[in-house]
């Protein structure tokens, strides 16, 4: 089944260090962005790139995104596509004074061949761990809550509960077995993937197993951490984990199209996804899978623009304080280079953010503090290219064009899981 037991972890930062509509086919303005005709290289949904303004004096690295880089990101993100075999893509990228790149190439559903475009909702994944730990460094700046505050404190019956801290769990170095890894849960999910799961059914299948590590021992991404941090979100914050991430994170970051589902709902307009995290092995339609097994790690949908937006909010802390966010900042190794892990969030080459994975879908959420830009990608597949997450082949090669001195990279893995970066 190559492999495919194996990558459930992904449900976390995407691939390495981790753990799921109809519009008519337009070209034209994307999110009040005005379109020039694309290029040749470019799709029919392409959407373009807004006008740019004049060279910048500074002489900083990120360049203009002017037609002729339009046209190198373009063919860029289409050979990745063929390389890959990625059904369709969509890219946001932009910098203050530099102007704006919204694409979106390939098809959002195979059945009707209906093209993927810019404001189509999509399962983000593990970007959901973002709002999870968003949520809780809330508490903590309330002061309800300590972030070297034991697990055990609130939650019972956890393995080295007593132990384990808070900031642990978000940091990914609790100890505590991926209960994704578990060869049962496996079972049960591909058998049959619209079944519900309850947040301690996702506990029960890892707490059979012995812990890890000690707790702060090294790093392992591990979806199990997410599932408790939601837990006490949940007991400290009075409200059901959806409502209080709906009130206290997404309204007042100014989404308008992100929520966390409480089953299989999916909003229109949305893409299709696709696939091989299967029973058999085969690629099959996941959309309408139902995202409770990855709950407070990884049950969330949100949009190109609001993620846009979440890009800044997450990696500035703009509804935290500035103790916390430096906090949430402050990385500790995965065991790649210039790949580090916080609380909730990863730096990889110099970009702060996230990226997600699910069966079927998989995002990429990141920010580069120095050039304040900011680089959206959305896809319809998870399925592996070479061993490596589809997400980090489009970071990989955008970033190559608009920051040769930060390309994003997420290497596959050459070590142990627990030494290895998050992903989805």
């Amino acid at each position: 089944m190559r492999n495919s037991q194996a990558r459930w972890r992904r449900l976390c930062i995407g691939v390495a260090l981790t753990g799921t509509l109809t519009v008519p086919a337009v070209a034209g303005a994307a999110y009040g962005v005005t379109v020039p005709a694309p290029p040749p290289a470019a799709t029919a949904s392409a959407t373009g790139i807004s006008p740019s303004p004049p060279p910048s004096p500074s002489g900083d690295e990120f360049p203009q995104l002017s037609p002729a880089v339009a046209a190198r990101l373009d063919a860029a993100i289409q050979g990745v596509m063929r390389e890959a075999r990625v059904p369709g893509v969509m890219v946001a990228l932009s910098a203050p004074g530099k102007g704006e790149y919204i694409r979106a190439f390939g098809i959002a559903d195979k059945a009707t061949l209906q093209p993927m475009t810019p404001g189509l909702y999509m399962r983000i994944g593990s970007e959901t761990k973002t709002f999870t730990v968003t949520a809780l460094l809330e508490l903590v700046d309330q002061g309800k809550v300590g972030l070297d505050d034991p697990i055990g404190k609130y939650i019972g019956g956890v393995p080295n509960g007593d132990r384990i801290t808070l900031r642990e769990l978000a940091g990914m170095r609790s100890g505590l077995y991926n209960y994704s890894m578990d060869e049962d849960f496996f079972k049960a999910l591909t058998s049959d993937p619209r079944r519900p799961f309850t947040p301690q059914e996702l506990l029960d299948y890892s707490f059979k197993h012995p812990v890890n590590f000690a707790p702060g021992a090294q790093f392992e991404y591990c979806n199990t951490n997410l599932i408790l941090l939601g837990l006490v979100v949940e007991k400290i914050g009075g409200m059901p984990l959806h409502d209080f991430i709906a009130k206290n994170v997404v309204r007042p970051a100014g989404l308008k199209h992100t929520l966390f589902p409480t089953g299989a709902e999916f909003p229109s307009p949305h893409a299709h996804g696709y696939t091989n995290q299967t029973a058999t092995g085969q690629i099959e339609d996941a959309t309408d899978w139902n995202p409770s097994w990855g709950w407070a790690a990884g049950a969330m949908i949100s949009d190109l623009q609001d993620l846009r937006t979440w890009a800044k909010v997450v990696a500035t802390g703009t509804l935290l304080t500035a103790d916390t966010q430096a906090q949430r900042l402050k990385t500790g190794s995965t065991g790649i280079e210039d790949t580090g892990y916080g609380l909730g969030i990863f730096k990889v080459e110099g970009w702060v953010g996230h990226n997600g994975s699910l069966p079927g879908y998989e995002s990429l959420t990141i920010y580069l503090p120095q050039e304040q830009a900011t680089l959206v990608v959305l896809l319809n597949t998870d399925i592996l290219h070479d061993q490596t997450e589809p997400s980090t082949l489009f970071g990989k090669a955008i970033t190559e064009i608009v920051t040769p001195n930060h390309v994003y990279n997420l290497p596959k893995p050459t070590e142990p899981a627990a030494s290895t970066p998050p992903g989805s």
